[in-house]
């Protein structure tokens, strides 16, 4: 009986951690000293959005020419495809995925997953009126993307974005500027 009690327990440890492991990979909360765009609007952002600047990591590492291209789904859920030259390899690296809001679909904070129930904030945090230039945060400071309709963005709002940027404790000696050559 005791053996009996001692397996049905572990059983429940386990699903439990099980269950809020598998919570925590597709929560996705926005960092408290930020405020996103609250007049956010779908159709409009969907489309192709050249990357103008971002912090490197990984997955993007040593890539140019970054776009990305956000369409809906059926189901509601918004179809993410990430593609890039990498001209170490010298050859074009794409990556899909998907995203959906965190909370309301009039807000500007959603979350993106490319692998499985791994899910990334996206935090639309500045934006043109005529969606044109958007700057996005992610869940924490590593993580920032400027992005246009064009390859290039005017001046004035680079530098109200980098300014917003710093604001929120980003290191802007770590952008890298994306080149637009192929």
């Amino acid at each position: 009986m005791k053996k009996k009690t001692i397996f049905y327990v572990a059983i429940a440890i386990i699903m439990a951690s099980t269950a809020s492991f598998i919570y925590s990979c597709k929560s996705v909360k926005v960092p408290d000293n930020i405020t996103v765009v609250d007049n956010f609007k779908l159709e409009p952002y969907m489309g192709t959005w050249y990357e103008i600047a971002r912090f490197d990591f990984k997955h993007e590492k040593d890539l140019s020419n970054v776009t990305a291209t956000y369409s809906l789904k059926e189901n509601g859920k918004v179809k993410v495809v990430n593609r890039g030259y990498n001209y170490v390899k010298d050859k074009w690296e794409q990556a899909n995925g998907k995203a959906t809001f965190v909370n309301n679909t009039n807000v500007g904070a959603l979350k993106v997953s490319f692998f499985g129930p791994f899910y990334a904030g996206y935090n639309v945090v500045l934006m043109e009126p005529d969606y044109e230039n958007v700057l996005v945060f992610g869940e924490n400071t590593d993580y920032i993307w400027i992005l246009s309709r064009k390859k290039t963005i005017p001046n004035a709002v680079k530098e109200k974005f980098l300014k917003e940027a710093e604001k929120a404790g980003y290191d802007l000696n770590r952008l890298v500027w994306t080149k637009h050559d192929k």
